[in-house]
């Protein structure tokens, strides 16, 4: 196991992962990673109709192993 952190950017302001989560392998921090963006869009819909969402995963070394980001766009038509 190794322990990933997984800091998170919502479109205000960044909050670094001080703790981290323990996880098998890269490709388990990438589907955590996977879950967690829409979940962050989820959690915060609709108070925007433009924001940005943003992942980076370091290891235990404080490396960037993974990056991702979403943009979530809500337009009122009618």
């Amino acid at each position: 196991m190794q322990r990933y952190f997984f800091d998170t950017y919502d479109g205000d302001k960044l909050l670094p992962d001080e703790i981290g989560v323990e996880l098998a392998d890269l490709d388990e921090a990438e589907r955590e990673l996977a879950r967690s963006l829409p979940a962050m869009a989820q959690e915060t819909f609709p108070k925007s109709d433009h924001r940005e969402f943003a992942v980076r995963v370091r290891d235990d070394e404080g490396k960037t192993v993974l990056k991702a980001a979403l943009t979530l766009v809500m337009e009122r038509t009618a």
